[in-house]
């Protein structure tokens, strides 16, 4: 009985391992969002400048700690 369920439990964990790296991946973008908007609220600037850098900052954040499991993971094989 455990032989059978062993294949299936095999193809689940890539699926949740890759949801979860996506749940991450967007919670890094959102926070740099965020605190970018909440730095720019504090500032008198006509540009959300902070929302830009911050944003393209936690983009890029997110790729490589995505990046950085995928290899990883891919080492581990």
């Amino acid at each position: 009985m455990s032989k059978k369920q062993n294949p299936k439990k095999k193809q689940l964990n890539p699926y949740i391992k890759y949801s979860s790296l996506t749940t991450q991946m967007a919670v890094i973008i959102a926070t740099g969002a965020f605190f970018g908007e909440y730095l720019d609220k504090k500032t008198t600037s006509d540009i959300p400048i902070y929302t830009i850098i911050l944003s393209l900052l936690s983009i890029f954040l997110a790729l490589y700690y995505v990046l950085k499991k995928i290899i990883n993971h891919n080492e581990k094989k």
